[in-house]
């Protein structure tokens, strides 16, 4: 830990948070579309008058009190998301960023830690969907369980995948991912086992004989909404998933990952596997997309092809970006801004495609780090830091 980040004032990230939080509670709660518009404006004149050199400093505090600012953001986003508990649409927003929070997760190891490109993301979160839709309508197995083989499946289909992927490189490997992407479209349209352009019906989430499609009922006779249910299991799933990625990445095998990235002729030269690496991070992105797209069509109720286009699977790389890549936590807000603009400005609801298109060529060209820029990587355990 350098001297810049010890000096960090621990009280500077937590006003950032509080702010984060204050701001998604407005641009939530706004209904008329010139509040919606005057909160974006606000919001971006606010990131460009601060500048840089007040983000580093943002960026430092949160580096040298991680647990701190972990546990303000935690207390911080459980106040935001009790004080919409009777908002469906609020609610349904919230789990939703957090799901697809997850799934980029996944092309996170996949883009910022292997190297190894995926525009097929959307596909992995229909095939986890899609498994939820046929194993929830066979009565006697446990959703749990479901949710597992739905995240195990999509990891194996992803290693499958990878094959090809393994020769070759660039643009070539990323053509592969794009014809999967179609291929999948494709096939769920012209099968009838998987419901063909209709869709499937999915049984609402029940774990322990919980239903979570039910509202809850308060001891003193209110009801608050059953999206809540799946707003604190996205909470949850997204928490493990970013201590998991992040675990990866402070690892030996998050090293290995880098090495493979940064050179794979170098890497190969000084003995690192470099198959085995990319079907690593190729098949555990796919599983955490495949939770993720299960628990997302239980919530919906409903799964069809239209869902998990190649358009969707841009929207979800257009996040990656965005958040910067290779680094998790910055997944959160680009994936916030991404999802929910739209749906709360309708002005925009038809061009959302091409504005994001522009957005992210924006970014590339003027903060290819991303929003939050992965930080340089010191392979030293924390105890041993100096």
């Amino acid at each position: 830990m350098n001297a810049a980040s010890q000096s960090a004032s621990p009280w500077l990230g937590m006003l950032a948070l509080l702010f984060v939080a204050m701001f998604a509670f407005a641009f939530l709660r706004a209904e008329q579309q010139w509040q919606v518009a005057a909160l974006a404006a606000v919001g971006t004149i606010g990131l460009l008058l601060m500048g840089r050199s007040n983000m580093r400093r943002i960026e430092s505090s949160w580096a040298a009190h991680q647990s701190s600012m972990q546990w303000t953001a935690i207390v911080l986003s459980a106040i935001v998301i009790f004080l919409f508990r009777e908002d469906h649409f609020a609610l349904l927003m919230i789990a939703t960023v957090m799901l697809f929070s997850v799934a980029c997760l996944g092309l996170n190891v996949q883009f910022g830690y292997a190297g190894v490109v995926n525009f097929a993301g959307a596909a992995f979160l229909g095939i986890g969907g899609y498994t939820a839709a046929m194993l929830t309508a066979r009565p006697g197995i446990p959703h749990g369980f479901v949710i597992l083989v739905a995240g195990l499946l999509a990891g194996l289909i992803g290693s499958l995948l990878i094959l090809p992927l393994l020769r070759t490189r660039g643009h070539y490997a990323a053509l592969i991912t794009i014809a999967f992407a179609i291929l999948f479209r494709t096939f769920l349209e012209v099968s009838d086992t998987f419901g063909g352009p209709q869709g499937l019906k999915v049984s609402g989430l029940r774990i322990f004989g919980w239903s979570f499609n039910d509202n809850i009922e308060t001891p003193w006779g209110g009801e608050y909404s059953f999206y809540l249910n799946y707003v604190i299991l996205s909470f949850l799933l997204l928490g493990v998933a970013v201590m998991l990625v992040r675990r990866l990445e402070y690892s030996w095998l998050g090293l290995s990952l880098d090495a493979v990235r940064i050179d794979e002729t170098a890497a190969s030269v000084f003995g690192f596997d470099v198959a085995r690496w990319k079907i690593v991070a190729f098949t555990l992105g796919n599983a955490l997309a495949g939770v993720a797209g299960a628990v997302y069509a239980m919530m919906t109720g409903f799964v069809a092809p239209a869902n998990f286009t190649l358009a969707e699977s841009l929207i979800l790389v257009s996040i990656v970006i965005l958040g910067g890549v290779g680094n998790p936590i910055g997944i959160l807000p680009a994936a916030a801004l991404v999802l929910i603009l739209p749906e709360k400005l309708q002005a925009i609801q038809e061009y959302r495609y091409l504005l994001f298109s522009l957005f992210v060529i924006l970014v590339l060209l003027f903060r290819p780090e991303g929003l939050l820029p992965r930080r340089m990587r010191v392979y030293a355990p924390r105890w041993r830091s100096p």
